[in-house]
């Protein structure tokens, strides 16, 4: 059985912009007391899969 996942356009490169603490965050680093600063790394990286998959999608249909 084949157990490799393949994602579409999963080579492209993006880009997302991030403030240092974001990224700080991202890579492991709690900001205790500041748990918004995840949520909102995590948020942008939500956000730009979601519009670059929307992207495709319009450009394939």
């Amino acid at each position: 059985m084949d157990n490799q996942v393949k994602i579409p356009h999963g080579d492209e490169k993006v880009t997302v912009e991030l403030t240092r603490k974001e990224l700080m965050s991202l890579a492991g680093i709690k900001f205790y007391g500041n748990h918004n600063v995840e949520v909102s790394a995590r948020k942008k990286l939500h956000d730009i899969l979601e519009s670059q998959e929307t992207a495709h999608n319009q450009l394939y249909n």
